[in-house]
């Protein structure tokens, strides 16, 4: 994928506060922080929205959701965080690299848009 900055992160080659990386995820702080712990997790090949999911994506979601639990107990946010994702522009998904949104540090309203 081209032109993906979320890649580019992955990859090293454009700048970002890592928070974790292995062979299949990487999270690192969000540029725009809508909560005082705002991280991004991301599988490290460009998949571009949770739509484009598919059975071969099991075992690199399963270790995403895993991540995410071990990077809030990190973030110290005794089991109080909220995971999102969206899939596509029009529910505000601004990079087409399926990402997860892993916040927590407030309390949170519902519905959340």
């Amino acid at each position: 994928m081209t032109d993906c900055i979320f890649c580019d992160i992955v990859a090293g080659r454009a700048p970002a506060q890592m928070v974790y990386q292995d062979e299949l995820v990487t999270a690192f702080r969000d540029l725009h922080p809508r909560a005082p712990v705002h991280i991004l997790i991301v599988p490290n090949r460009h998949i571009r929205t949770c739509a484009n999911l598919t059975p071969d994506d099991e075992t690199v979601m399963g270790h995403l959701l895993v991540k995410a639990a071990e990077l809030a107990a990190q973030e110290n946010l005794a089991g109080n965080f909220r995971l999102v994702v969206n899939a596509g522009r029009a529910t505000g998904q601004s990079v087409l690299h399926l990402h997860f949104h892993l916040m927590g540090g407030r309390t949170f309203s519902w519905p959340p848009g």
